[in-house]
C-alpha cells in the first residue's frame, strides 16, 4: 500500500500506512470509531482522549476474554487429543 489509506475514526481523518489490507485497515477503523461513539453516548464524554482512552481499555478487555476462551479451548483440544492418542496406544498394545 504504497499510497496508504485514508480512515475516518471518530471525526477525525488518519492517513494509514502498512502491509495490512485496505478493506482490512477500514474495518479496524469502523470498529474503533463505533466503540468510540458508543463509549461517547453512554458517559457523555465529550474529550475525546478520555473516549479513546476508554475505547482502547474496552477493546483491550474483549482481547484477554477472547484470548482466555481460546486458551481454554486449546486446552481442552490438547486434553482431548492426549486422551485418544492414549486410547489409541491401549488398542495397539491389544493387537500386537
Amino acid at each position: 500500500m504504497p499510497d496508504g489509506i485514508r480512515v475516518e475514526i471518530y471525526d477525525q481523518e488518519y492517513q494509514m500506512r502498512g502491509d495490512l489490507d485496505p478493506g482490512y485497515i477500514e474495518e479496524l477503523a469502523r470498529t474503533v470509531d463505533g466503540k468510540m461513539r458508543a463509549i461517547a453516548e453512554r458517559t457523555h464524554t465529550v474529550d475525546s482522549l478520555r473516549v479513546a482512552v476508554l475505547a482502547a481499555l474496552n477493546l483491550a478487555d474483549e482481547c484477554q476474554q477472547l484470548k482466555a476462551k481460546y486458551e481454554a479451548v486449546a486446552q481442552e483440544a490438547d486434553h482431548r487429543v492426549d486422551e485418544c492418542a492414549r486410547r489409541l496406544d491401549q488398542i495397539l498394545n491389544l493387537v500386537a
